[in-house]
């Protein structure tokens, strides 16, 4: 008999045990829960970050090409006005025959 209660003691000391490990094991698997939840925030946050620098990146590229083909069209229109003003019989006969090559591939 003393041995059937020293192994139910040995059980039930087993038993509590294994529910402590268990209760630890909960406990531990909370926090991981939590630790991914803020690392699954803070990817999601610099990604965006990310995101949004690329974009204003772009924008701020495609400002600066808009600025330069501007400039580089009022350069042309004043050297053609330059142009023009300098020889403008040569700009008429000039004017005349893309005019006319226009009206051929226009007819076709």
């Amino acid at each position: 008999m003393a041995t059937a209660a020293g192994k139910t003691a040995t059980d039930a000391r087993a038993n509590a045990d294994l529910e402590a490990d268990i209760r630890q094991l909960k406990a531990d698997i909370d926090k991981l829960t939590k630790q991914l939840a803020k690392t699954g925030e803070h990817g999601y946050g610099t990604a965006r970050r990310a995101a949004t620098e690329g974009v204003e990146q772009l924008r701020a590229q495609g400002e600066a090409a808009f600025d330069s083909l501007r400039s580089n069209a009022k350069d042309i229109e004043a050297q053609m006005m330059a142009s023009v003003r300098e020889k403008p019989v040569t700009s008429l006969a000039i004017a005349a025959g893309v005019g006319f090559l226009f009206a051929l591939i226009a007819r076709r």
